[in-house]
């Protein structure tokens, strides 16, 4: 049972990363949350890589910087208190990949969601700013109030992407109670 290749959308986020991101190469945490797949993203990139992480929550920020010194990898990562919508006004260089987490803070105030406005402003920033084969990870977790929301007008967005240009994938578990969440991934062709 533990090696388990379709638990959940998190775990499969987890083998993309372990299976795309190289050392060197320059990733987003575009939602910290506690910090586990910055963590994850700071580990793959190495030493002359790096990561940048996104949160709006002071907690978030702390939790992840906490988890980042505890295993001496906070040299690799640039955290920045502000909304992924903004992510332009900090990154001018192209990006390998890059994670999204959409819902709440895990063990935090589940009142402070990710909202559909804001992501599909970053999400196209980001797409924007993607190397050729980078990709784009988005777990959903739409189980909450306004999580339906988002979750609808980022499939309408993500269905749009041209084709010649972007890979578009969802991948959602069909007998599972809940609403588990879904996994979306965009590769960047051109």
């Amino acid at each position: 049972m533990k090696n388990r290749f379709l638990k959940n959308s998190r775990l499969i986020s987890h083998q993309l990363i372990d299976l795309k991101l190289k050392e060197g190469m320059i990733a987003v945490d575009a939602t910290v949350g506690n910090g586990n797949d910055t963590l994850l993203l700071a580990k793959k990139v190495g030493d002359c890589g790096k990561v940048y992480g996104f949160d709006i929550q002071d907690i978030a920020i702390k939790n992840t910087l906490k988890t980042l010194k505890d295993n001496n990898l906070n040299n690799r990562v640039k955290l920045i208190k502000d909304s992924h919508e903004n992510i332009l006004k900090y990154i001018n260089e192209k990006l390998d990949l890059v994670i999204f987490n959409l819902g709440y803070l895990p063990k935090g105030d589940h009142s402070i969601i990710t909202k559909a406005k804001s992501t599909l402003k970053a999400i196209e920033s980001v797409l924007s700013y993607l190397n050729e084969n980078g990709i784009l990870i988005i777990v959903s977790y739409y189980g909450h109030l306004g999580g339906e929301e988002e979750r609808e007008e980022l499939e309408n967005y993500l269905e749009k992407l041209d084709q010649k240009k972007f890979t578009v994938l969802k991948m959602n578990f069909l007998n599972q109670i809940n609403s588990p969440p879904i996994l979306f991934c965009i590769e960047k062709i051109i």
